[in-house]
């Protein structure tokens, strides 16, 4: 038996089922012909997450190897959807990169867990990106990371260590060479130079700037 639109003569196609027929096969030729990723585009990419596929932007510069990168999932419709905070909430996430499918395009939107009405599951397979806090001594000519903090698992504890070492900063009047300003900022954490960083759990990070400024050399190198 075939079933129709009431209305619709047998063999036609409405408008709307043309649609949707339209919009799958654009989704298909997405997935066959799609645009690959090469590492150190900024484009949005898709990332398969279990049996979907979301769409991803990159945090350049933050990677272990050539096969893991960190990302942060986004809403089908772009970063700021109202409704995508089920997103946000994931942070950075580091992603094997065999998980991108290509450059993400319109036609993956039907495969995301937003196109089916569905939260994102609790765990996507996908571990924390690391995060880290630097202090830097700067002078006209040149820049020298004097303190590397991390690895921070949350971009608020982070950013709270950061803000105290600033305000330290601030109060105690410290500083390296004459002539050096110094800054602290938060980072993208470099597993591929782990032992140059400080595990902030496991130091008084304030006696810890303290004792690094005062073993700082005359003038500030690159670095």
């Amino acid at each position: 038996m075939q079933y129709r639109r009431c209305g619709q003569a047998p063999g036609t196609i409405s408008p709307e089922d043309q649609v949707v027929i339209g919009a799958f096969r654009s989704m298909l030729a997405a997935l066959r012909t799609s645009e690959p990723w090469t590492p150190g585009s900024t484009h949005p990419i898709a990332v398969r997450v279990g049996t979907a596929v979301e769409r991803a932007r990159l945090r350049p510069g933050d990677s272990d190897g050539p096969d893991v990168i960190a990302i942060a999932l986004e809403h089908p419709d772009g970063p700021h959807t109202p409704y995508g905070a089920a997103y946000r909430r994931l942070g950075w996430l580091r992603c094997d990169t065999a998980a991108i499918l290509g450059i993400w395009t319109p036609a993956y939107a039907p495969l995301t867990h937003a196109a089916s009405g569905l939260n994102l599951p609790a765990t996507i397979g996908m571990d924390p990106a690391h995060y880290a806090v630097h202090v830097q001594a700067q002078t006209p000519d040149a820049v020298r990371t004097l303190l590397r903090l991390g690895p921070y698992t949350q971009t608020g504890h982070a950013y709270r260590d950061a803000e105290r070492l600033t305000a330290l900063l601030d109060a105690r009047q410290l500083t390296a060479a004459p002539g050096a300003r110094l800054t602290v900022a938060t980072a993208p954490f470099r597993a591929d130079r782990h032992h140059q960083y400080t595990d902030p759990a496991r130091a008084y990070v304030d006696a810890l700037l303290a004792d690094t400024l005062t073993r700082t050399p005359a003038s500030p190198n690159p670095g």
